[in-house]
Order: structure tokens, then sequence, then C-alpha cells
């Protein structure tokens, strides 16, 4: 079955944020936007099948800058960052990055951001679709703390595929291979000031580039990577939602932040409920926000939880524009949020919210679609790579593959 898609023309005008590659990848064919950080983002230039394949064959830019970044300076800026993630930073040493939630006073996920440490008190938090600058700036009006929190004029666009490793050598030499996952360094690109961390979203080997003074040099540096990739096949492309679901990626705002649809009690889930308590840190010293409420969840354990899917009947070709809801003797229990057909598993796949007590790898589920009544059941995730044997590679040591 295909969905169909992006259908609805999207309106252009001054309220939505445009971002400094906006007219570069224009030239490229956008088909499609979508609207995250009160900012354009471009999702589509191709069908969605043939830009998953760009990307497991070969090697992708896109522009993410929608990640817009929270920096985080002053004296205290290391006590104050450590108060608003689970995750003990005593842990993050200087040039290292953390996949690290922001969590509320009752241990809701209010985003799940990848923190970078530019320097002993200077971070930034790359966001996903919320308000972290506001709710930052908010906590440290009322704290005494040396802290400055601002938004910088800095833009990330992702280098994801197996050409990955490539096309970054003939960027900045053999010494971005030294970059381990999740760590980052400082480069100068023809006059360029950029961050480059191995990070990314989709569980291939892949890289984020974040430009500095991307409001001046945006143009320039998308042409001199674009330049740059024409050996290695570079396309660009809108992130690859079938690829991170695939890599068991959740997405906040379906995934996580299930506070926008019918089903939900309008409660932000937890750490524990989606499968991400590694992140939550509670023997450390450090009192950060959610500390009490998420001692209470891992003592009391959770009464729903996102699991992994896979959903029989016909290939899920685009976009479910509801969640999809999973029944039980005709009434509703959970729903699915993101789901897919998997070219390489050839299986729908995707993420669903269920009691925990359907939440049992191999549980038979019935999702309610707009054909019928079909069957799934509930699978481990990641779906491919479990282990993420992949975007760990020693690029130093050998080639990358797709798994």
């Amino acid at each position: 079955m295909r969905i169909p898609y992006d259908t609805p023309r999207i309106h252009m005008y001054t309220r939505i944020r445009k971002s400094p590659y906006f007219y570069a990848h224009q030239r490229h064919g956008v088909q499609s936007y979508t609207v995250c950080n009160r900012q354009y983002h471009p999702r589509h230039y191709d069908d969605m099948i043939s830009e998953y394949w760009k990307l497991v064959n070969d090697v992708t830019m896109w522009d993410v800058a929608v990640e817009r970044q929270v920096e985080i300076t002053g004296s205290d800026a290391f006590t104050f960052t450590n108060m608003l993630t689970p995750r003990d930073l005593t842990k993050c040493e200087v040039t290292q990055c953390k996949f690290a939630l922001n969590t509320d006073v009752d241990g809701g996920i209010i985003n799940n951001p990848v923190l970078l440490r530019l320097g002993a008190n200077h971070f930034w938090l790359s966001v996903a679709d919320g308000d972290v600058l506001l709710w930052a700036k908010g906590i440290a009006s009322v704290l005494d703390l040396d802290v400055q929190i601002r938004e910088p004029d800095v833009a990330p666009v992702q280098i994801q595929g197996p050409k990955s490793r490539d096309l970054m050598v003939d960027l900045f030499g053999e010494k971005v291979l030294d970059i381990k996952y999740y760590w980052m360094a400082e480069y100068e690109l023809d006059g360029m000031d950029v961050v480059v961390s191995r990070t990314g979203y989709t569980g291939e080997v892949g890289y984020e580039i974040y430009l500095r003074n991307a409001s001046q040099y945006g143009m320039k540096f998308w042409d001199t990577v674009l330049e740059a990739g024409k050996p290695h096949n570079l396309a660009v492309i809108g992130p690859c939602q079938i690829r991170r679901v695939e890599a068991g990626i959740l997405s906040y705002g379906s995934d996580i932040a299930l506070d926008n649809n019918f089903y939900s009690d309008y409660a932000f889930l937890n750490p524990y409920e989606v499968g991400l308590e590694y992140t939550v840190e509670l023997d450390q010293e450090a009192d950060f926000i959610g500390k009490e409420a998420l001692k209470r969840v891992a003592d009391e354990g959770v009464s729903r939880k996102v699991v992994g899917v896979e959903i029989e009947g016909d290939p899920l070709v685009g976009y479910i524009e509801d969640y999809l809801q999973v029944v039980q003797d005709g009434s509703q229990i959970g729903q699915v949020s993101s789901a897919f057909w998997s070219p390489r598993l050839k299986k729908n796949i995707g993420f669903a919210l269920v009691p925990i007590e359907h939440a049992d790898l191999g549980t038979e589920l019935t999702v309610r679609s707009n054909v019928g009544d079909v069957a799934a059941r509930v699978v481990e995730r990641p779906f491919i790579d479990p282990r993420k044997q992949t975007p760990k590679t020693d690029l130093r040591r050998e080639t990358t593959k797709s798994y």
C-alpha cells in the first residue's frame, strides 16, 4: 500500500525561519518540507525508497539546521548543564559528545539532544523539536549561577552513508578518521570554522558538520561539500525515516513526546517507558531535574512501553498521517507512532506504545489501519545491526559496509 504524503502545499513566509542552506538545497529540487523548531525542514527530494538506497549504498548530505544549538557558557556552565540531564557529565570529557535527555520534574522527556562538550564550561545542546533554549533560560533565571545561554550562529549538516568516510577525508584529511564514535573535533575548511562530530540519525557511518558563522558562509559551505562529494556520488536527501527506524532511533514528537493525539494523557513519556533507561544515572551526586521522580519510576516500574513491532499486510510506503490504533477486543489499548516498509528486511517495521503486559518480545498485537485490522508482533529493536557495529567502525582499520 503506497500512502499519500506531503500533498498539501506548505506556505512560505517570514514567520518561519529559513536555514542558511535554504536557497542552496532548493536548487536540488526539494519536493516537500516539514517544520521543526520553527524552521523549514526539507524532507524529500526524491522517492523515499530511492533516497534510502542512496544512503545505504553511497553517501548523502542533509540540511539539519533545524537542530538549533543551545549554547551554555560561563564559570558555572558545567554545574548548570549537569542539572539539565540524567546523564552524569563528569563522565563526559572535553570534545566528547553524549546522547543526553532533558527531563522535567516528573521525569518526562522534554527533549533528546546530542550534547557536545566544546570546553570545560562550554556546551552545545543540539536539540530536537522543542523550546530547550527558553526552558534553559527559565531555569537559569531563578538560579544564582554564572551562566550565559544563547543560540549561536551555527547550522549543522549530516554526512551519512558508507562512503562518508572517503568524502570526509577529502574535506579534512586523514586526521578526521581519528574522531571516535560520539566524539568531535574542530577544523578550518577553506576559511570557514566548523565542528565535526561522529554522530547521526541513521545507524550508518556518518558525521555531523556544524558550521560556525553560518548566516555568512552557508552557501559557500554547501557548495564546497557538494563539489567534494562528486567523486563519491554524494546525494542531497532529507532525513531518512526508514533507516532511522531500522536503527531503532526514536523520533521526538512522535515516538517519545506523545502528547499530541487522542490516546495520550498529555504526560511526557519517561526514559524507562521508551527504553532509554541507560541514559539515567541515578547514582551520581548531581541533583538533576527529575531525579527523585525517576528514582520512583526505577523502583516501581512502568505501566506502558514503546516497543519495536513488525506489522503484516501490504508495504507501508510513505508516512502514516495519524497514529494507528493497537486494539484488543475492538478497543484501543495502544498506538503505532512510526511505521515504514524496510526494503532490506522486506517487512513493515515501526514503534508502538503498548501497556507493559503487551510489551514482551513475541507478543501478538492487532493494528487497525485504513484498510482494516492487521496482525503485528513485538520484536527486538534495533531491527538491523542491533549492536551498532556499523557506526562504531574503526575507520582507520577498515572500510565500511552496510548490514
